[in-house]
């Protein structure tokens, strides 16, 4: 058994059975899947959100592993995630709990408890607009800047977040007048890959994943370079020669993603 507690729940839950109490817990289930689920709630008067995995099923972890992607099978996945982007400097949530039981992966019984990040606003609902509603150009390209730096250092530290998109970078409010100020946290890092080294592979899926939730700010062909100059951090002509390929890629994969999310949302397209 592995046990993470810090304050409140270093009292509270220490001489109680940490799983039984998190189990306990009464609140607003904001997801719940099979064999997990994700709840708001309070303890000692704090907000929190508490992520319960029971364990997914001999099923589900072979079918991930036959489509070449390793499975998920416990809450520490994100605890170990959010404690890398601390090492990294980059803002993400505030765990306070986390725990995990059982040899079988099958069966595995674990949770992760954070302190709710509030105001905030994610950049997909602060940016879905600019299209139509430009914003200031101080805005937008501290917007650029941030998320640039937020994901090459991720990138540089060894780590992918597989879910890369605008909805996971959480805006706090008020922004301040001067937004090269505001802070941007990263969240839903369950699925969040840790290695040396990221492979190109899963830097790139990042990178699609990222232009594609982008689209409706209506990034300028300028801006989508200074983009690239960011988060790569070399002069433009050498990105645009040594990653061609990788360019090419995303934007056929932008195509593809965009192709996908229309057939399954847009009213009236059969899936």
């Amino acid at each position: 058994m592995k046990l993470f507690l810090l304050p409140p729940f270093d009292d509270d839950w220490f001489a109680r059975d940490p799983f039984a109490a998190v189990e306990a817990l009464d609140g607003e289930v904001y997801r719940a899947l099979e064999g997990r689920c994700t709840l708001r709630t309070e303890v000692a008067g704090q907000p929190v959100f508490a992520k319960i995995h029971r364990g997914v099923g001999w099923s589900e972890i072979l079918k991930n592993l036959i489509r070449l992607r390793w499975p998920v099978t416990s809450a520490l996945n994100e605890w170990r995630a959010i404690s890398r982007l601390e090492e990294l400097g980059v803002a993400t949530m505030r765990a306070l709990a986390a725990g995990e039981r059982g040899g079988n992966p099958a069966r595995r019984h674990s949770f992760l408890v954070t302190a709710e990040l509030a105001p905030t606003i994610s950049l997909e609902d602060l940016t879905r607009h600019w299209r139509e509603e430009p914003p200031t150009l101080a805005l937008k390209r501290a917007v650029l800047r941030r998320v640039a730096s937020m994901v090459r250092r991720m990138h540089e530290g060894g780590m992918n977040h597989r879910d890369c998109y605008l909805c996971h970078f959480l805006v706090h409010e008020p922004i301040p007048e001067d937004p090269r100020q505001m802070k941007i946290s990263l969240i839903d890092l369950h699925r969040a890959q840790i290695r040396r080294r990221v492979p190109r592979r899963w830097r790139d899926k990042d990178l699609a994943a990222l232009y594609f939730s982008a689209l409706p700010m209506g990034l300028s062909r300028l801006e989508k370079l200074r983009f690239l100059r960011l988060y790569f951090g070399r002069p433009l002509r050498d990105v645009l020669r040594d990653e061609a390929r990788s360019l090419r890629w995303l934007e056929r994969e932008v195509v593809r993603l965009e192709d996908r999310y229309y057939r399954r949302f847009a009213p009236g397209v059969e899936s």
